[in-house]
């Protein structure tokens, strides 16, 4: 099973999203990228996913474009906010999904402001990947 995760910059919600399905289950093809990739994964993110045992700190962001001729079971967005446009997938995909979730990066404020921010998306973004592991891919799968 090939899943694609796909955001804006590739730095910090489609990263955590990338970190949970793989710890999810080691025989998934998951990947990450972005229209436009950050330099770095955000490390916010790269925090708050080593509090669960997640480690997301060697992860590059990488462009969309680096995956347009590869096939994929799902290619999944995972932007949220009005103000935000999600990226088109153009490549050959059997299936596109939409799980929204706030940009965490766009909080302000101290480390002490902005980490609870952090990890609220990263619960939100570990509760609707696990339901879409659970619904979609383990029946597939034939679990």
């Amino acid at each position: 099973m090939k899943i694609l995760i796909l955001c804006t910059g590739n730095s910090c919600r489609s990263q955590m999203a990338e970190g949970f399905m793989k710890s999810f289950d080691s025989r998934l093809e998951v990947y990450s990228a972005g229209t436009q990739p950050a330099t770095q994964v955000n490390s916010n993110a790269v925090a708050v996913m080593n509090e669960l045992g997640i480690d997301i700190s060697r992860n590059k962001p990488k462009s969309v474009d680096l995956f347009l001729s590869e096939p994929f079971d799902y290619v999944i967005t995972v932007c949220g906010g009005a103000n935000e446009s999600c990226p088109a997938f153009i490549g050959k995909v059997k299936n596109r999904i939409h799980i929204g979730f706030d940009d965490p990066a766009e909080a302000v404020g101290t480390l002490e402001e902005v980490l609870p921010v952090f990890r609220r998306v990263r619960d939100e973004i570990k509760t609707g990947f696990l339901s879409f592991y659970n619904e979609k891919i383990k029946p597939a799968m034939g679990q």
